[in-house]
C-alpha cells in the first residue's frame, strides 16, 4: 500500500465499515460500563502496545493473544497499555479491547484507532477503556473539541497525537478548554511515508507544554533512555512490545530511571535548529583553529562551528591554541563542537568537561563506535561520526539510530554513504563540488573543513568561506 495516502485510504474503508456495520463493527458492546475508570498517564511511564500488524512493517505479531499480552506488560511495569482496534491495517478489534480491559481491571486501556466520530468513543468507553487516541492531523478543529468534549462528558482523556506545527497549534486551542482531560503526545513517524524522525517531537515538546508522550520509533531500552533524557514524561512502545512483550521491563525500567539531563536538553535545542533551517542545509565550519575565523563563519551564518581536540592532527587546538580563542565562544551563536578521536585520552576528557561548563555544546566522536563510547560521555551532549574506521558490520548508521542517536556524520571523502536520511555529510567539500553535491545528496547539513582552507594548515580562507557559505546558504 502506498504510504502517501495510508490515513485517507484507512478513514475511507473506516466510513464504509460503519455504514455497513455499525459503530460497533459488529461485536456485541457492554450496554454498560462495568470497569472503573483508571487514571491515564498522570505520571511518568510506558506505554506498552497490543499490536498485531502495521501498514509499514506488515505481520508484527498476528498470534498475538491480547489478553496474555496485556497481563505480560502489567507484570513488567507497564503505566498503560494500547490496544489497538483498527482491523484492516492492523488486524485489531473491539473484541481485543475488550479482553485487555477484563485482563488487566487495574491498569489504564487506551483504544488505539483512526476515530472519526463522538459514538466510537462511547464505544470505547463501554468496552472499558479509560483513553481514546485522537489524531490532529486527520481531524478539524472544530470535531476534536466535540470529541474532547466527549470524553470529558465520560471521565476519560484523550491522547492527542500530533506530527507537525499546524497539529500542535490545533491542540493548543483544544487544550485551552480541556487541559485536564487532553494528553499531548507526538508522532516520530510521518504516517505519509513511514519515515521516521527523533527529532520531531524533541522539537515539538516544548511547543505543546506540559506533559507529553513520545510515540513510535524506539526499538532498544538506549533509544527509551534517550529519550527520557529529553524530558518526555512518556513514550509508546508499539512494534517491539508486541514483538518481545517479555522483553518490555528492560525499556520501562531504562525510560522511568533516566531523568531529563544535559544531553537530553541540547538534543531538544538541535530538534528547533534542525526545524528552522527551512530548505536548505545547515553548514558545519570544521578544523577553526583562530578566533577571526570562528567570528567570520558565525557572522555569516554557519550552525555549527567545530574545533578538533586531537593532538595527532594539525588542526588540534587542545591546550593553549584554544584557551587563546575561548573568550570569543561566547558571543558565537552557531553550536560548538569539539571532535575527538579517542574515548579515553586527555583532550577527550578536556572536551566534555568543557561542555559540561557551557563553553563548548557538544562533542563529535570521531570514528568511535557506540561500544567504545564511556559511560561518562553518555550524558553528555555527543553525535558520532562514521569513518572508515568506525564503519564495520556492528556498528552502522541504522545501529545509531535504533540505539536513539538522532543524527550522525558521514565522513567519507568518496561520497558513499550509508543512508541518506538525515544526511550529514562531510569529506571533501570544496566550493567547486558543494552544489553538486547538494543536488545529488539533499542533506541535512553539510561539514567543510580543509576544502576551505588557504595553503597554511588549519587557517580559512575568507574569501573562499564566504562563497562556500553563499552557495549553501543562498
Amino acid at each position: 500500500m502506498s504510504g502517501k495516502n495510508v490515513i485517507a485510504e484507512i478513514v475511507e474503508r473506516r466510513k464504509k465499515d460503519i455504514a455497513e456495520r455499525g459503530y460497533n463493527f459488529g461485536f456485541e458492546i457492554p450496554e454498560k460500563r462495568t470497569r472503573p475508570i483508571n487514571p491515564f498517564m498522570e505520571s511518568k511511564g510506558v506505554i506498552l502496545e497490543v499490536k498485531r500488524a502495521s501498514p509499514s512493517k506488515g505481520n508484527i505479531a498476528p498470534d498475538l493473544n491480547s489478553a496474555e499480552a496485556a497481563k505480560k506488560y502489567r507484570a513488567n511495569g507497564a503505566s498503560a497499555i494500547s490496544c489497538l482496534t483498527e482491523e484492516n491495517y492492523f488486524k485489531g478489534s473491539l473484541k481485543d479491547l475488550m479482553a485487555v480491559c477484563e485482563a488487566v481491571p487495574d491498569v489504564a486501556v487506551l483504544r488505539k484507532d483512526f476515530l472519526i466520530d463522538e459514538e466510537e468513543i462511547d464505544i470505547a468507553y463501554r468496552c472499558g477503556a479509560d483513553a481514546v487516541l485522537l489524531i490532529s492531523g486527520m481531524l478539524t478543529l472544530e470535531k476534536m473539541l466535540s470529541m474532547t468534549a466527549k470524553c470529558k462528558e465520560l471521565g476519560i482523556r484523550a491522547l492527542v497525537e500530533v506530527r507537525t506545527l499546524e497539529d500542535a497549534e490545533k491542540v493548543l486551542e483544544v487544550k485551552k478548554q480541556y487541559a485536564d482531560t487532553i494528553v499531548c503526545g507526538v508522532n516520530s513517524r510521518n504516517l505519509k511515508d513511514f519515515t521516521i524522525d527523533l527529532l520531531v517531537p524533541a522539537m515539538l515538546k516544548n511547543k505543546l507544554g506540559g506533559k507529553v508522550i513520545f510515540e513510535s520509533g524506539i526499538s532498544t531500552p538506549e533509544a527509551a533512555s534517550k529519550i527520557a533524557s529529553m524530558g518526555f514524561t512518556g513514550i509508546l512502545l508499539g512494534e517491539f512490545a508486541a514483538r518481545n512483550p517479555a522483553r518490555t521491563w528492560d525499556f520501562v525500567k531504562a525510560f522511568k530511571e533516566t531523568d531529563e539531563n544535559l544531553c537530553g536538553k541540547k538534543l531538544v535545542e538541535l530538534a528547533n535548529k534542525v526545524n528552522l533551517r527551512g530548505e536548505k542545509p545547515m553548514v558545519k565550519i570544521c578544523g577553526l583553529t583562530r578566533k577571526e575565523d570562528v567570528l567570520l563563519a558565525d557572522e555569516l551564518g554557519a550552525d555549527f562551528v567545530g574545533f578538533i581536540f586531537a593532538t595527532e592532527f594539525g588542526r588540534n587546538v587542545y591546550g593553549q591554541r584554544f584557551n587563546a580563542l575561548k573568550d570569543c565562544l561566547g558571543k558565537v551563536k552557531a553550536f560548538k563542537v569539539a571532535v575527538v578521536t579517542g574515548p579515553e585520552t586527555e583532550e577527550a576528557k578536556a572536551a566534555v568537561q568543557l561542555v559540561k561548563d557551557g563553553v563548548l555544546d557538544f562533542v563529535q566522536l570521531h570514528g568511535i563506535t557506540y561500544d567504545q563510547m564511556p559511560d561518562y560521555i553518555k550524558d553528555v551532549p555527543h553525535y558520532f561520526a562514521i569513518t572508515k574506521k568506525s564503519k564495520t558490520e556492528d556498528f552502522n548508521a541504522p545501529k545509531l539510530f535504533a540505539y536513539g542517536e538522532p543524527r550522525y556524520l558521514q565522513d567519507s571523502g568518496d561520497h558513499n554513504y550509508e543512508t541518506d536520511e538525515h544526511l550529514w555529510l562531510a569529506g571533501g567539500v570544496t566550493c567547486e563540488n558543494v552544489e553538486s553535491l547538494i543536488q545529488q545528496f539533499q542533506p541535512e547539513l553539510v561539514d567543510v573543513s580543509s576544502g576551505i582552507e588557504t595553503s597554511e594548515l588549519g587557517i580559512k580562507d575568507h574569501a573562499k568561506l564566504r562563497e562556500l557559505i553563499k552557495k549553501i546558504k543562498g
